[in-house]
């Protein structure tokens, strides 16, 4: 089961929401769906979920047109809002019971359902409470308990450990993984590490427009032409040294004993940099390229031009 957005373009009055943006994800693979706040993600997932309209563009899960049949695609979609609305006033079982019915589940199938997405989510100790009286993290919980709850083939998750404790985030990130492995899941996120751990592939929007669309392990290869190396020697050097190296166009200290370099090649600044330890007698500790963080990469897509 896929989800497909082509050409999806949003406009409020004369501002775009979503600017003609085009990108799919497909079963067992987690799509990290990013962007800064005000970019559109959650624009372009309440389309897809059905909850909005598009100006143009459209929306297929598993092949069903989100606006022309609404009701067939929401039957097999879960979905987890950045504000995650909950009836602070049911208990737990009464409110996955309601989502039940109206997602138009059978009646001799809600029990068991209930059963297993408490189970499945970690809520059996506090499944007798009322919602109001849970946790940030158990309150996501709930939330992602119901998105569950009819078994979707396709899981749109919109910031969904907002707010949540480190230790919540791993025990969140962990079920998702887990119940990843046969839907199609887009998961939207601000924290990088969450991305790089849990997902698949990367989609990044800036402004409503597509900026980036890669598999996660390439996502920080081709963004830009800049190579950096990081050395590190045993004691202090000078500085100036390192600056003569003709394929060293920066050079930022560290520390006394570690510098990067921002070279032009980097195979050939290598050489030069051993040449360099042998000649002046500096004991090299270490030398390797540079990667970008996620932070960076990110930055680099979606800093102001």
């Amino acid at each position: 089961m896929s989800i497909e957005v082509q050409n999806l373009t949003k406009t409020y009055g004369q501002q775009k929401a979503v600017d003609g943006i085009s990108f799919s994800a497909n079963r067992g693979e987690i799509l990290g769906f990013l962007g800064p706040n005000g970019a559109g993600k959650s624009t372009t997932m309440k389309i897809a979920t059905g909850y909005l309209g598009a100006t143009a563009g459209q929306v297929l899960i598993g092949g069903i047109n989100v606006a022309e049949d609404p009701i067939s695609a929401k039957r097999i979609t879960g979905y987890l809002p950045e504000h995650n609305p909950l009836y602070l006033d049911m208990y737990i079982h009464e409110f996955l019971a309601f989502s039940a019915k109206v997602n138009q589940m059978k009646v001799a199938e809600i029990k068991a359902a209930v059963k297993r997405v408490v189970e499945m989510c970690g809520l059996t100790l506090e499944q007798n409470k009322k919602i109001g009286q849970l946790s940030k993290g158990y309150r996501q919980r709930v939330g992602l308990a119901q998105a569950l709850l009819h078994d979707p083939e396709v899981l749109i998750l919109d910031e969904p450990t907002t707010g949540l404790d480190p230790n919540q985030i791993l025990e969140i990130r962990k079920l998702i993984k887990e119940v990843s492995k046969d839907k199609t899941v887009i998961f939207s996120s601000h924290i990088m590490q969450e991305v790089e751990a849990l997902c698949d592939r990367v989609v990044v929007i800036n402004k409503g427009q597509l900026v980036a669309d890669q598999p996660i392990t390439e996502f920080s290869k081709g963004l830009s032409d800049e190579t950096w190396l990081r050395v590190e020697f045993k004691s202090a050097i000078d500085q100036k040294l390192l600056t003569k190296i003709i394929e060293v166009t920066d050079v930022q200290a560290v520390s006394p004993c570690i510098y990067k370099l921002q070279v032009t090649n980097s195979e050939e600044a290598r050489s030069a940099v051993f040449k360099l330890a042998g000649e002046k007698n500096l004991p090299l500790v270490g030398l390797q390229e540079e990667e970008s963080s996620f932070d960076e990469i990110f930055h680099l897509l979606t800093k102001e031009k």
